[in-house]
């Protein structure tokens, strides 16, 4: 890297520092390349390991434990009245979890060779980032590869202390006594059950008439019931205004994300974003600017963090010339609810609107000695497979652990394996996975 005038020079800039930016700029390193990444935090994680995925799931894992600690009175097991202390749950989450996650991040950065520029870029034209902060400064590259992410979106007139959103929710401002939750979706339903077990009384409120909309209703159910468990009510077909929530302590409003595309300086590029503000890529993650390349949420859905760094790989290996696209059959998908769950590929209502021939089998977990003795027997494992071929076209799982089972589910779609090959792989016994072997033999037998 030149240094002079406050001007750098690089092989590669990286315009954000999340999963997808920072994945991206590590290969780039790996393969060469002189790299730095501009982020407006100097740091790297972005608001997956800051804001959303890391805390969230690190939250849940302590909803899950409070919940288990309930269940194991079923079979003899008192560990009393649990009782949370919100400031060292605050410190943990946030230097044992956030911070040591950070600091690998960093010292990997280090390692590698990559720079990381703290402030917040702007394109001045294809070829020159404007750095604008505490030390302002210009970035010369051959190219550049957009990692901005994404961020919540709002809704009108919800403003004020009490409205928060989740970045706010997750940094435990306290625990309301009676919290509204505005979407079902998997934002609204992960911290909905995390306030529920902290004690507050959640009112979750849904516009459509179901709770994860999109999801396939044989999931969602378990989940739903779950909920209306931990939940003081759920409104589904419900809009909420300002003034219905005005007897509310809190109100968390989780109704999705939205890319973060503006005030990029984009127009003085040939890369323009759509009209939701997503920047359209091809299979190279190449915007419509040679020199502009685009990874993550910002470049439309599903905005999950493994497709982003999927696609930061591709986007450096792209750029040093290797053999490579973004040509992924299926992209997993998990909400780290109690229950889990998680999907892949193909559905059967999206086959039904297809007029796809499909064969599709459900294996209750009832059944499952592994889950028995977990005293959790509210799960599911469902496979679709082409009605011909057998081939195995998409899985869905709920219960404890669907986020870690689905990549076998995955693998099984990526791969184009058949129902065969899944019901003929021995799987160890008694374990969760059984059920996907379970599912595959149903539908053997229905031939």
């Amino acid at each position: 890297m030149v240094m002079g005038d406050l001007v750098t020079e690089v092989d590669v800039a990286v315009v954000g520092g999340g999963p997808g930016g920072y994945t991206a700029a590590f290969r780039c390193a790996e393969l060469g390349l002189e790299t730095a990444v501009v982020d407006e935090g100097r740091r790297l994680g972005g608001a997956c390991l800051f804001e959303g995925c890391i805390p969230s799931k690190a939250l849940l894992h302590v909803a899950a434990v409070l919940a288990e600690a309930e269940r194991a009175r079923e079979f003899g097991v008192d560990f009393g009245e649990p009782r949370v202390s919100l400031d060292p749950l605050r410190k943990w989450k946030t230097e044992r979890v956030v911070g040591k996650l950070a600091r690998g991040l960093a010292s990997v950065a280090k390692a590698k060779g990559v720079e990381i520029i703290g402030g917040r870029a702007v394109f001045e034209d294809s070829r020159t980032l404007r750095v604008e902060g505490e030390a302002p400064q210009k970035v010369r590259f051959t190219h550049a590869i957009v990692a901005t992410g994404s961020r919540p979106t709002g809704l009108p007139g919800f403003t004020g202390e009490r409205v928060i959103d989740s970045t706010a929710a997750l940094e435990l401002p306290d625990v309301p006594e009676r919290l509204l939750v505005i979407g079902g979706g998997y934002i609204g339903l992960e911290l909905g059950q995390v306030y529920a077990a902290l004690g507050s009384k959640v009112t979750l409120v849904e516009m459509t008439d179901g709770l994860l909309p999109g999801v396939d209703r044989d999931l969602v159910q378990p989940v739903a019931r779950r909920c209306e468990k931990l939940f003081a009510e759920i409104r589904l077909n419900t809009q909420v205004t300002p003034q219905d929530a005005a007897a509310f302590d809190r109100v968390l409003v989780a109704v999705g994300r939205r890319p973060a595309s503006g005030g990029l300086g984009l127009e003085t590029t040939r890369a323009r974003p759509d009209a939701r503000g997503f920047l359209p890529v091809d299979e190279q993650c190449r915007t419509a600017d040679p020199h502009v390349r685009a990874v993550g949420d910002v470049t439309g859905e599903p905005m999950l963090a493994h497709r982003a760094m999927r696609q930061g790989v591709v986007a450096a290996e792209a750029i040093a010339g290797r053999p490579v696209a973004f040509d992924n059959v299926v992209v997993p998908a998990v909400v780290f609810t109690d229950p889990e769950v998680a999907w892949c590929g193909l559905t059967e209502a999206q086959a039904q609107r297809d007029g796809r021939a499909v064969r599709v089998a459900k294996f209750q977990w009832a059944a499952s000695g592994r889950a028995t003795t977990l005293g959790r027997a509210d799960g599911l494992t469902k496979l679709v497979a082409d009605g011909e071929t057998g081939r195995v076209l998409g899985v869905g799982i709920v219960g404890p652990g669907a986020g870690e089972l689905i990549a076998e589910g995955a693998l099984a779609v990526e791969t184009a394996l058949t129902v065969e090959d899944l019901a003929a792989t021995i799987h160890a016994h008694p374990t969760l996975s059984e059920t996907l072997m379970e599912a595959a033999e149903t539908l053997l037998r229905q031939r």
